[in-house]
């Protein structure tokens, strides 16, 4: 384990988010309360083994299963910038015939553009099925 790897600045960056009030993101992180466990805060090597263990390589992100939840091994996950932007405070769902997704899920799946969607939900006021069903160009009947 070498300072120079590339999991040592996702460390500082995660300790800053959390525990510095100047660092650029700490309003999410650690004013709204979000911390890290005691185990990864005083040890980078600790956080290290996990990150190996656990699915770390280059190019993955590290994601937080429950938003709202702490840096811990039981809510943290290795994944994709898609997936880890799927798992945003601030992303709109839709349930629709018993699926929730977000809007950029169901873009993808209709094929509707994202911006479509969301413009068809929050401004002009459609309905979910609607919104999902009517293909671009056409109007509500």
């Amino acid at each position: 384990m070498q300072r120079e790897h590339k999991l040592h600045p996702i460390w500082r960056g995660m300790k800053a988010r959390c525990y510095n009030p100047k660092a650029l993101k700490y309003k999410h992180y650690g004013a709204r309360g979000i911390e890290i466990c005691d185990e990864w805060r005083n040890s980078y090597q600790k956080f290290y083994d996990w990150a190996i263990n656990n699915g770390y390589v280059e190019g993955l992100t590290l994601d937080r299963i429950n938003v709202n939840g702490n840096y811990e091994p039981t809510n943290c996950r290795w994944v994709t910038k898609t997936i880890q932007n799927r798992n945003k405070r601030n992303n709109r769902y839709l349930t629709y015939n018993g699926e929730t997704k977000t809007i950029c899920e169901w873009s993808e799946i209709t094929g509707i553009p994202h911006t479509v969607l969301y413009n068809r939900i929050a401004f002009h006021k459609w309905d979910v099925e609607s919104a999902l069903t009517i293909p671009v160009g056409k109007r509500r009947g």
